[in-house]
């Protein structure tokens, strides 16, 4: 007889999640929270957040936080909304979740630093146990609760008279542990209470338990005495610039080429932009200050500004920025993808004030950061027309404006490398051509959007033909007389695909010239693996792209002594070798990389010279 099954007997069941707070904790220390020091910001933001919420409850009223530290306790008070037993047992004994998620707390989350109710976890980073004490102002003649935590993950409540905290809010007291006194002695809390909260806005003070006598701080030291530089007002504008420049230099270390004012009302942010005196790495991101709600949230806020302003660092303080869970750095949501485009757009106002009213400021700013300005105005059009003509560059007459260079060369050619500026800019100079070095960042893009600001110029790249047809033939003489040895000349380079021309141009000092682009020597080393490779796939794949591969030209200078006397040579070999050594020295002249031929080339002809030097004399 077939059994019959019950179906209520295999019905799943429903499990709890059971939590190892220490290892919790641990999670916590290492990968949520970049250092223990963070306890006390945390014991501070939630010391904050119930001040937020006591003030909507009593307008009117005067509220701080007090911190104590004596090397045996910690201790953090407020005067904020406090906790009632209900709120305690379902806040602070639930992972995860906050009271400002409760209506009866706020009814704007936002009014709120922090979002994530695992703040008070990050105590455990330096204790083994959290005392909280706290009595609600939400209920009159409300009694005083006692929380104990332990880090274990066991805790215990219980009810004290309302005497036992004779004014509503919360105390929380740390016992720290052995290992902990890095974070936890008298100094390092007023230091780190001054690092997180010296732009908040309710009255923080500290006190070390020495009355004054030697202490850390004395009692009742305020935190933070004063409101942001940028919230007070300054008898002149003047007065102004001055604080504002004298904080970004107590914030970072350096003294602002200038500061500049960030006023953002839809988010309730204001701060100030400081302009770094010196250069920086193209794409060096520096990290911004960011304070939330005046609690300092990050000093590393790269996200704040797009890449190309890595000339400023920001210290700015805002009311709708939302931070991650660790508080220390900020969501990326469409309110932050706002606000670096306004931040963005306050940058481009300051140069563009710059390049209308202050000619020395901005000149003073390019010299240090013309890079970052020409990595902007390829993308940007605006600062683009407003800059291009001031931006230095590298040319055949120097270092120079565009608009300079413009009005003495109506043609400007451009060069694609540093090294193809090198090989040509003193015979191109010497002819009178007018060519830029377009081989750094951004460069070749701006010179060709020249047109653009100054119609009545023609950029066009750097050919080696375009060169070579400003060097003068010689005479048909001259040419024969010389055949004998260009031939012997062409032989011994064709090793580097090199043909060999007799010219004269300027300057005379000049006995050479290698005219060779990258794209040519590219080409001729993807022939040369096709050959080697022929009959492979790979060679087959090289093969479909083989074009006739481009030779590189060395072009001797007539007017040259040296050159003169070198095609007058009869021996073979020597003149071998001095058509060796002439390529050397026109290679080494272009400061590209040497091949490894190419350093055998110049050692061997170097040798050569010399022993026949050495046996001329003997």
């Amino acid at each position: 007889m077939p059994l019959r099954h019950n179906s209520a007997d295999h019905a799943p069941a429903d499990r709890t999640f059971q939590v190892d707070l220490r290892g919790l904790v641990d999670l916590l220390s290492h990968h949520l929270y970049s250092s223990p020091r963070v306890y006390l910001r945390e014991l501070m933001q939630n010391a904050v957040d119930a001040l937020t919420a006591r003030h909507a409850v009593e307008p009117g009223g005067s509220f701080g936080i007090r911190l104590y530290a004596d090397g045996v306790t910690v201790r953090v008070e407020d005067d904020g909304v406090g906790l009632t037993e209900d709120d305690v047992h379902t806040f602070l004994a639930t992972i995860g979740r906050s009271s400002k998620r409760a209506d009866k707390i706020a009814e704007q989350r936002a009014d709120f630093i922090g979002q994530f109710g695992i703040g008070l976890l990050s105590c455990f980073l330096v204790a083994d146990e959290i005392h909280v004490l706290s009595r609600s102002a939400r209920t009159p003649d409300a009694p005083a609760v006692e929380w104990r935590g332990r880090g274990d993950g066991s805790y215990t409540v219980r009810t004290l008279p309302a005497s036992a905290r004779p004014r509503p809010g919360t105390t929380v007291t740390l016992t720290p542990r052995a290992d902990a006194g890095e974070w936890t002695r008298p100094a390092q809390v007023h230091a780190l209470a001054r690092h997180f909260g010296s732009l908040l806005r309710h009255p923080v003070t500290f006190d070390d338990g020495t009355r004054g006598a030697g202490g850390a701080a004395g009692p009742g030291a305020p935190v933070n005495p004063e409101p942001a530089p940028w919230s007070r007002t300054y008898p002149t504008p003047g007065a102004r610039s001055r604080a504002l420049a004298a904080y970004g230099e107590e914030v970072f270390g350096f003294t602002p080429l200038d500061t500049i004012e960030l006023d953002l009302p839809a988010v309730g942010l204001k701060g100030i932009a400081c302009v770094l005196p010196e250069a920086v790495p193209a794409g060096r991101r520096h990290g911004h200050r960011v304070h939330v709600k005046g609690m300092l949230l990050s000093e590393q806020a790269e996200e704040i500004l797009p890449e190309w302003a890595f000339f400023v660092r920001c210290v700015v303080d805002a009311e709708s920025l939302r931070p991650t869970a660790s508080r220390e750095s900020l969501y990326e949501d469409d309110t932050l993808a706002a606000v670096r485009d306004a931040l963005a757009e306050r940058l481009r106002a300051w140069i563009a004030r710059a390049a209308a009213s202050d000619p020395d400021l901005l000149h003073r700013f390019l010299q240090a950061h013309h890079l970052a300005v020409k990595s902007l105005a390829v993308h940007d059009d605006e600062i683009l027309r407003m800059l291009l003509p001031w931006l230095p560059f590298e040319t055949t007459d120097g270092h120079c404006t565009l608009d300079e260079f413009a009005r003495t060369h109506r043609t400007v050619l451009v060069t694609s490398s540093v090294e193809e500026f090198r090989q040509v800019a003193a015979i191109a100079s010497a002819a009178g051509l007018g060519v830029v070095n377009g081989g750094y960042t951004y460069d070749r893009q701006l010179v060709h959007r020249l047109p653009e600001i100054r119609p009545e110029a023609t950029v066009a790249d750097l050919d080696p033909a375009t060169l070579t047809a400003h060097l003068d033939p010689v005479d048909r003489e001259t040419e024969l007389a010389a055949a004998a040895y260009l031939a012997r000349a062409r032989d011994a380079l064709s090793v580097f695909d090199c043909d060999v021309a007799l010219r004269t141009f300027q300057p005379a000092s000049a006995p050479a010239l290698l005219v060779d682009s990258r794209e040519a020597r590219h080409e001729r080393t993807r022939s040369q693996l096709a050959r080697e490779q022929e009959g492979g796939l790979w060679g087959d794949i090289l093969g479909a792209l083989r074009q006739e591969a481009p030779r590189a030209q060395l072009i001797l200078n007539q007017l040259n002594p040296l050159v003169r006397t070198a095609v007058a040579i009869d021996e073979p070999e020597l003149a071998r070798t001095s058509a060796e050594a002439l390529y050397g020295q026109a290679v080494m002249l272009s400061r590209r990389p040497l091949r490894p031929a190419e350093s055998s080339l110049i050692n061997r002809s170097f040798l050569d010279l010399l022993a026949h030097a050495l046996r001329k004399d003997s």
